[in-house]
């Protein structure tokens, strides 16, 4: 790709980021690809960039956008980026050739206008229990598979945990990439001997709070 054309109409790229910070949070990041190369961006707070003149990864939403020339949005566990991110990318063309601009919204954030969950259905053997939302401590994803937990009880549903994490009350938050977990079952906080922070619940299980999680959850829990 000739980035010396890509160069000159660099007013036109940040004319795209003005136009857009109309209306997306101030902590979100903005790309733009063009073909199969990354030729803009623009990062919020996140912990992780893009470079300039990266090919875009099959994986990504802007790979999606430019394959099927439409709108998609999507919550993405990503070899792009250590923490899942909520994106929505929309076709463009830049210059004839096709593109995708991608407004990469803030870690765990939250579609307004989607029903949270109420409850969740597990399944026990042969037999199909619905669990209300609040008597949920922790869950998890394990083998290819979710699980939640009530009472020490385990559950198996359908339903995985870059789903859960737009439609769980608040009170639910993503420590590591195979946990989420009701702060109210949080019994203490502590570091082990390399001081990785370790989050001890209630009823004893302890489960490991992964780098790219822990400025939120100190942010939500204020320490």
């Amino acid at each position: 790709m000739n980035f010396n054309n890509i160069a000159l109409e660099k007013s036109i790229l940040e004319q795209y980021k003005v136009l857009l910070e109309d209306w997306i949070p101030a902590d979100a990041s903005i790309a733009i690809a063009i073909k199969d190369t990354f030729i803009y961006f623009h990062s919020g707070h996140h912990d992780f960039s893009i470079k300039v003149g990266a090919i875009v990864p099959e994986d990504s939403i802007a790979y999606k956008v430019i394959q099927s020339i439409s709108k998609v949005e999507a919550v993405l566990d990503s070899t792009l980026f250590e923490t899942p991110y909520y994106a929505i990318g929309y076709p463009i063309s830049f210059n004839g050739q096709q593109g995708a601009l991608v407004v990469v919204l803030p870690p765990l954030f939250k579609i307004e206008d989607i029903q949270q969950y109420q409850f969740l259905t597990g399944k026990q053997g042969e037999d199909w229990i619905p669990v209300p939302i609040e008597q949920i401590s922790h869950i998890e994803s394990l083998q290819k598979s979710t699980w939640f937990y009530k009472d020490g009880e385990q559950f198996k549903t359908a339903v995985t945990l870059k789903e859960l994490q737009t439609r769980l009350p608040n009170k639910f938050i993503r420590i590591h990439r195979s946990y989420i977990i009701n702060i109210y079952f949080i019994k203490k906080i502590t570091r082990d001997i390399t001081s990785n922070f370790i989050l001890q619940l209630k009823d004893g299980t302890e489960l490991p709070v992964s780098q790219s999680y822990i400025t939120h959850l100190r942010s939500v829990l204020e320490f």
